[in-house]
């Protein structure tokens, strides 16, 4: 046989045996099919790719199923985005056939979510009378294993549901089939994709969750964001304080000192530098990006323009860039966030801890009956 025609006949057959869930692996169902059809041994890389077997296997669907495959997507991403809601406060992510569309009979919904405990899961589920099992697997992968966490939940549409550590909810997982980063989806991400691809739904139906339910308690978030910033070394010549967060603390409470009112700017000084444990070539960016939707419009301004506040207190800004700032409502608090981010490069300094930075701006944003 050709090895064209190997390739496709033994993608075929695992595509056959994945659909028929004989087997649920791609590198197994390939093993099998190659030695089902070939007598002696099959070079790894003779064998065809994942995104082959899976073409192969929605084809199978879209022959066998029909229409019904295209009304069962919908109704499994109605109810991905009920359990998302339901799970708001682990950021939960669709991921999966259920998120690219390419589903067949019998698919889980697969959905990513960040907690270090998996007891608070666990609870919610209780609470809503959904049966589950948790399952701990391990994974030996290139001499390392590692435990991964599922939970198993069982209603309708069968859900799994992978727990990984609230460190890693900004980690780029990479997919099996493309190699490429992971396609996910967040909840605000899943209604824009079902307002686009199904615009006869009405999202605001009673039977959907109501979005109050997704005023996500933002303080979970920042705790992980500068928790990561311990390991983020800073060039001495710029930071002869050491590493980004001890920095950041330092910012802190020079913020404190003059503005220990203001919510909003001392936000802005706790996370001015948080995205540069995501992304150290654009940290303003990955932090606002992070951050969309948790802080407000002025805190927002206030961390996008700190780095161009020291260009302009160093003279190097242009004209039209300074007239900007100079016209902007907070450019006065520009200057002190600058002011506070010079004054945090202190070797030996005494800084508070992240927790009791973080508990300082909860009360105040208690005692402004803001959360």
């Amino acid at each position: 046989m050709a090895d064209a025609k190997l390739r496709h006949a033994i993608a075929f057959e695992a595509a056959r045996l994945m659909y028929d869930r004989v087997e649920s692996e791609y590198f197994t169902a390939k093993i099998k099919a190659a030695k089902r059809l070939c007598k002696g041994y099959v070079k790894t890389s003779g064998l065809p790719s994942n995104a082959e077997i899976r073409d192969l296997i929605q084809q199978f669907a879209r022959i066998y199923e029909g229409d019904r495959r295209t009304d069962n997507l919908l109704q499994m991403r109605l109810a991905a985005l009920r359990m998302m809601k339901m799970l708001c406060k682990y950021r939960p992510r669709l991921i999966g056939s259920v998120m690219t569309g390419h589903t067949r009979e019998g698919s889980d919904i697969d959905l990513h979510l960040f907690a270090d405990s998996v007891q608070g899961i666990e609870e919610l589920l209780q609470a809503e009378g959904l049966p589950y099992e948790v399952e701990r697997k391990q994974i030996t992968k290139h001499g390392e294993s590692r435990i991964f966490t599922h939970v198993h939940v069982y209603d309708a549409f069968n859900f799994e549901l992978t727990v990984y550590a609230e460190s890693q909810c900004h980690y780029v997982f990479k997919s099996s089939i493309t190699g490429k980063a992971i396609e996910r989806a967040s909840i605000a991400e899943l209604e824009q994709l079902l307002t686009a691809e199904h615009p006869e739904v009405n999202l605001d139906d009673p039977d959907m969750p109501d979005d109050a339910a997704l005023e996500l308690d933002p303080f979970p978030l920042y705790r992980i964001m500068l928790l990561a910033l311990e390991n983020v070394k800073q060039s001495p010549k710029w930071h002869p304080e050491g590493n980004a967060l001890y920095h950041t603390l330092q910012v802190f409470e020079r913020a404190r000192e003059v503005r220990f009112y203001d919510e909003e700017f001392l936000l802005a000084a706790l996370l001015h530098d948080a995205g540069k444990a995501i992304d150290p070539f654009d940290h303003v960016g990955a932090a606002l990006q992070a951050l969309h939707g948790l802080i407000t419009d002025r805190t927002a301004w206030l961390i996008q323009e700190h780095m161009t506040a020291h260009e302009y207190v160093a003279g190097t800004l242009g004209a039209r860039h300074r007239k900007r700032l100079e016209s902007h409502a907070d450019f006065e608090d520009l200057l002190l966030l600058q002011e506070c981010d010079v004054g945090g490069r202190v070797p030996g300094a005494n800084v508070g801890t992240v927790d009791e930075a973080l508990d300082f701006v909860r009360e105040l944003a208690q005692q402004n009956g803001e959360s």
